[in-house]
């Protein structure tokens, strides 16, 4: 067997049990591998690594290819040993979206199958706090009031409606004080809220970073002198108008090393988890990871 197959059961709930069945009779030269708490496709990643699986598939939503990625790193060598590959089936998927894939089952594992693959960059976080190892990230990063969200989302909710328990989450959020963010990189500023983008998309499909490129070495940021309600609804009018620049009230940064700090506790979400707090470090490892793409 030369693919390693992570399944996290619960990006589809009662469907798990069918995906599961499905790849089994279909596709018996995919090895399965099936998470059972969090933190455990990082695990399973790893130990497919040492195993020698050159393809190692994250099959779920953006929270299960960021521990798959994390997973492969924490082998040395990792990356020059395995490739990533993707089958989307979460809540939102946006890595997914940036990298074009289908969104259906069976067009992803065709794509799989054809193994055509290409090298992207990582972002890669070191918190000051802790001595803990540092942690990559493949589409975004954010502190503020989006991982306050992430952090107030309702798990019950999430599985009734969706994508849109982030958005109940964010009103809650909102309502609440903002802790000031630092940031530096060529120059310092500050705001309450700090996006980073390594691709273009946030949140499903909203191209909020339009300039950023997976393949350029840079991460794209976005601060925003504050984040309450009204900035929300001009971000979210500038996305639902295609015109995200126009009505964002954020300072637009890009830069290859940003370190965020605040005087309060704020978390800091990678690829919509929440995974530690500031003070960090964030830098782009230039092509760094192999992912198998259209």
């Amino acid at each position: 067997m030369q693919t390693c197959v992570i399944f996290n059961p619960s990006a589809r709930g009662e469907k798990a049990q069918a995906f599961c069945s499905r790849l089994n009779s279909r596709h018996p030269q995919f090895a399965l591998r099936l998470t059972t708490a969090p933190g455990q496709a990082r695990l399973l990643a790893a130990q497919a690594v040492r195993e020698g699986f050159p393809t190692i598939v994250a099959a779920g939503g953006d929270g299960t290819a960021h521990e798959v990625v994390n997973g492969i790193a924490d082998v040395p060598g990792g990356f020059a040993a395995a490739r990533l590959g993707l089958l989307p089936l979460g809540t939102v998927n946006v890595f997914a979206r940036e990298l074009g894939l289908p969104a259906d089952l069976t067009g992803a594992i065709q794509v799989l199958a054809a193994g055509r693959e290409t090298t992207i960059d990582l972002g890669r976080v070191q918190f000051e706090a802790g001595g803990s190892p540092p942690l990559h990230f493949l589409q975004l990063a954010g502190a503020g009031m989006d991982s306050r969200a992430i952090a107030l989302v309702s798990w019950k909710l999430k599985k009734k409606i969706g994508r849109l328990a982030y958005l109940v989450a964010g009103l809650a959020a909102a309502r609440e004080a903002q802790p000031v963010i630092t940031v530096e990189c060529e120059r310092q500023l500050s705001g309450e809220l700090v996006l980073l983008g390594n691709g273009r998309y946030y949140a499903g499909s909203f191209a909020f970073f339009p300039g950023a490129d997976l393949r350029d070495g840079l991460l794209d940021a976005c601060v925003f002198p504050k984040a309450g309600w009204r900035s929300a609804a001009r971000v979210a009018a500038g996305l639902l108008t295609g015109r995200v620049h126009r009505w964002s009230p954020a300072v637009r940064l890009r830069s290859s090393r940003f370190r965020l700090a605040s005087a309060s506790r704020v978390l800091l979400q990678l690829d919509g988890e929440n995974t530690g707090e500031l003070p960090a470090t964030i830098r782009v490892l230039p092509k760094a990871l192999r992912v198998i793409v259209p």
